[in-house]
């Protein structure tokens, strides 16, 4: 009869029972970076491979203190076993907001068995996986934007006119013209609305955008009155950094530089900033977020509709209306907490309330109308 093996040294049965679940964790997550690590390429693909190399630490330290008492690899946390599911059949940025929400959770900081590195190594991880989360946000944000904003202003903005309008004591088929005709009219409006923000955002950024002018113009420039300076201090550097670049610009490095100028001619050592994201991809095109914010908002207006088209009236046709625009407004508002790394059923409360709440005052502005007029 074989015996069964012996605890470590000290360690309680719930101990091991709460290492095994670290084990079992980081396995998870190394096997969720190296999953979303085939669906990348070049830089990020490296990067999330040294994650998964970083986990690998983690769970030799958990192997270590567990010796022979490891035994068979036990599941994962459900939010781990999701989260490699979809890095698996997905791996798009809204897996990489989760890894951020989950490397964020890490219990390591408060948990006695787990060493100082390991915490600070989780703090660094959210922060690598927030890097690589907001590259994905910046691509998508502009568009991404515009259908959110369109889809909870056609729910919004319909369920709270049919509402009115069937508070009033209307016919249904008037409350379905009129829910009919807020859908078309607040679409366009949409559409065209985001359309010229988006247009007049980027025409402003093109126009703020410095040119290369000075690279051309540099060497004809009176040195004895120069006015590249001028550029580079109305560019926001001081008054020496803008001497330094202007002499860049002017060649002066190589020869005898006139000594009624105050700039110092030596190189000075080059400060290499972290690149920023391209102001154009996340704003986006004016099309696509004019396109996204005419559907998305049609498509948000015509939930409060659907029991008029199928026919229900009165309260059943209210009460149809409201569940399905809750619905719609809870998974709207969890997809916005997704992408910003923030709870999912927090944000998607805070929608439905604020959706409920501007319907609520138009039906009782309605029956208020209603019974006056009556």
């Amino acid at each position: 009869m074989s015996s069964s093996p012996s605890l470590p040294a000290q360690a309680s049965k719930a101990q091991i029972k709460r290492w095994r679940m670290h084990l079992a964790d980081e396995r998870a997550e190394a096997a969720v970076y190296r999953a979303l690590a085939t669906k990348r390429q070049g830089e990020e693909r490296e990067i999330l491979l040294a994650l998964a190399e970083a986990e690998k630490r983690h769970e030799n330290h958990w192997l270590q203190l567990l010796g022979e008492y490891a035994g068979q690899p036990r599941r994962a946390s459900l939010n781990n076993r999701v989260l490699g599911f979809l890095a698996r059949h997905f791996g798009s940025v809204f897996v990489l907001a989760l890894a951020q929400r989950s490397e964020a959770r890490s219990p390591y900081a408060t948990d006695a068995d787990a060493t100082p590195a390991m915490a600070a190594d989780e703090a660094i991880h959210e922060e690598v996986v927030r890097g690589l989360a907001t590259r994905g946000r910046n691509r998508l944000s502009g568009t991404f934007r515009a259908a959110v904003f369109g889809a909870n202003d056609g729910l919004v903005s319909n369920l709270s006119l049919v509402m009115g309008m069937a508070g009033a004591g209307l016919a249904p088929h008037l409350v379905l013209l009129a829910g009919v005709a807020g859908l078309l009219a607040g679409a366009l409006s949409m559409g065209a609305g985001e359309y010229v923000s988006v247009r007049s955002q980027r025409e402003l950024l093109s126009a703020s955008r410095p040119t290369q002018v000075t690279l051309s113009a540099a060497k004809a420039l009176d040195i004895n009155a120069n006015e590249l300076v001028l550029v580079y201090r109305a560019r926001g550097m001081s008054q020496a950094d803008a001497e330094h670049r202007a002499a860049e610009r002017m060649g002066q490095f190589d020869c005898d530089c006139d000594p009624s100028l105050s700039y110092q001619p030596e190189p000075r050592p080059s400060t290499k900033k972290e690149p920023e994201a391209d102001e154009h991809e996340t704003i986006g095109t004016a099309l696509g977020a004019a396109l996204s914010s005419f559907c998305f908002f049609a498509s948000g207006a015509i939930i409060p509709v659907l029991p008029y088209l199928f026919g229900l009236t009165g309260l059943s046709a209210i009460i149809v209306a409201a569940t399905l625009v809750g619905l719609a407004l809870l998974a709207t508002g969890a997809v916005v907490g997704l992408l910003s790394g923030a709870p999912p059923l927090s944000r998607g409360m805070r929608q439905l309330l604020i959706g409920f709440g501007a319907a609520a005052a138009t039906y009782l502005l309605g029956l208020l109308f209603g019974t006056t007029s009556a």
